[in-house]
This record gives C-alpha cells, sequence and structure tokens, in this order.
C-alpha cells in the first residue's frame, strides 16, 4: 500500500514535471498518452520496483521494450526522484549506476554515462560508474556526462557539453571540455537546454582578441625602443661619419 501511494506520487509529479516545463503540453491526458519521455520513466518506475524486488530479467526485459518503443535508454537500476521531465528524448541514454535528484529536466541525445573500461566487467559490478544528477538541474541535448561526477543543484549543461568533472551548483557550464560561463540569478528561471541568456564567451574569438592586444602592445615596445635608439648618442656619432661619406661621394 506503502509502495502504490508513493508510485502514483511519483508517477503525478513526473506530469505535472512535464506540464509546467513544456509550453507545447496542454493538458495531462495528451502527455499520458503521447509523450514518449513520460512513457519512458512511467515504464522505468515499474522497472526499478522490480529490479528493487530481485526481479532482475522481468525489469531488464521491460526496460528494452521501453528501449524499443520510445528509443530512451534507462538502466532499471537507476534512481530517479520526483518531478523528472525527459523533453523530447530521442537518444537519451542513462547509465546503471546513475542517481538523478528531483525536478530535473534532461533533453534528446544526452548521455549520463561511465568512462570505466568494459575490458573487467567483472571488477567493476557494484561500482558507483555513472554520474550523480543533482536536484534542479537541466541537461542540454547532446550533452555527455561521464563518469561518477557530481552535478551540483541548480546548474545547466549546455547541448553538445561534455562534462569529465564535477559541477559546482548554481553554475552553467557548456563547451567541449564543459567549461563554466558567468551567470546570475541562474536558479530563478527555468532555462531550456541548459542556455541561460545566450550570452556565451566564445573562446576562439577572446584568445584571436588577445593575440591582436599583444601584438599591439609589442608593435608600440618596438616603436618605442626604435625612438630611443635613434636618439641615443652612440647611434647619431655612428651615423654622422656614414652621412659625411655620403655626400662627399655624391660631390665627386
Amino acid at each position: 500500500m506503502v509502495m502504490s501511494k508513493k508510485l502514483f506520487s511519483l508517477i503525478l509529479s513526473d506530469l505535472k514535471a512535464a506540464k509546467n516545463r513544456d509550453p507545447a503540453a496542454r493538458n495531462f491526458f495528451e502527455i499520458f498518452f503521447t509523450y514518449s519521455g513520460f512513457h519512458a520513466i512511467l515504464i522505468h518506475r515499474f522497472c526499478n520496483i522490480f529490479w528493487r524486488l530481485k526481479l532482475k530479467f522481468l525489469a531488464r526485459f521491460l526496460g528494452n521494450v521501453s528501449r524499443i518503443l520510445t528509443s530512451i535508454e534507462i538502466h532499471p537500476a537507476a534512481k530517479i526522484d520526483c518531478g523528472f521531465f525527459i523533453d523530447h528524448g530521442a537518444g537519451l541514454v542513462i547509465g546503471e549506476t546513475t542517481v538523478i535528484g528531483k525536478n530535473v529536466t534532461i533533453y534528446q541525445q544526452a548521455t549520463l554515462g561511465g568512462l570505466t573500461p568494459s575490458l573487467d566487467s567483472e571488477s567493476q559490478r557494484n561500482v558507483k560508474r555513472h554520474p550523480t544528477i543533482d536536484d534542479n538541474v537541466i541537461v542540454g541535448s547532446g550533452a555527455q556526462i561521464l563518469g561518477p561526477v557530481i552535478i551540483g543543484k541548480n546548474s545547466r549543461i549546455g547541448a553538445n557539453a561534455v562534462v569529465l568533472k564535477d559541477v559546482p551548483a548554481n553554475i552553467t557550464y557548456v563547451g567541449v571540455p564543459a567549461r563554466k560561463i558567468e551567470t546570475k540569478n541562474i536558479s530563478d528561471t527555468f532555462n531550456a537546454y541548459g542556455i541561460c541568456d545566450g550570452k556565451i564567451d566564445d573562446p576562439n574569438k577572446k584568445s584571436i582578441h588577445a593575440l591582436f592586444k599583444e601584438i599591439h602592445i609589442l608593435s608600440q615596445k618596438i616603436e618605442e625602443l626604435k625612438q630611443k635608439l635613434y636618439n641615443s648618442s652612440d647611434f647619431q656619432d655612428n651615423i654622422k661619419p656614414e652621412n659625411n661619406k655620403a655626400k662627399q661621394g655624391r660631390q665627386k
């Protein structure tokens, strides 16, 4: 009875998450019957129960059916808290030891995967290999979060970012490899695809600007050195005999 109430509460929270975070979602009825992301998490809720009840083959079998139907792969052992929303979802992969907190949003083609090699898989069983995603995190489409890293609360992972290390709370990471960008009031709003305000610094542009600035500074220093050299007494003493020889040559 307690388990059924908790399951119903989780499913209802997932429905509400889709309704609140997707402007295209018109009502719960539409979400329940037409959203593949909701179907994937709905089936996973049951698969996770079967997994914890040691009915692991049944859990894996239902998980595989879900993958075929939704193109979303979630391992039955993955721990996912309430309010989970998968937007679009095709190609999403969530690994076995992944832990996902409350009110997390993940977009299509993202991977929450492991980095350990599979050559000696026996020694890696029951070992934490996949990410931990804290509350209110948004993971953009195509993002790759790999290894047992921790993504802090309210953080944003931009589209196609590759994350290989821990991400602090209340920050946005973008790029390959992922790096932080400056953001303000990140926890106050929902930002689709993990991008806060579109003000993302281009590292190549910044590098080119820095090079041009350095060239300008070097050019100024060269001009200063040329002036100092021209005005020095040694230079003037050496240049005068040369000028006199040139004048004598022209007179002849």
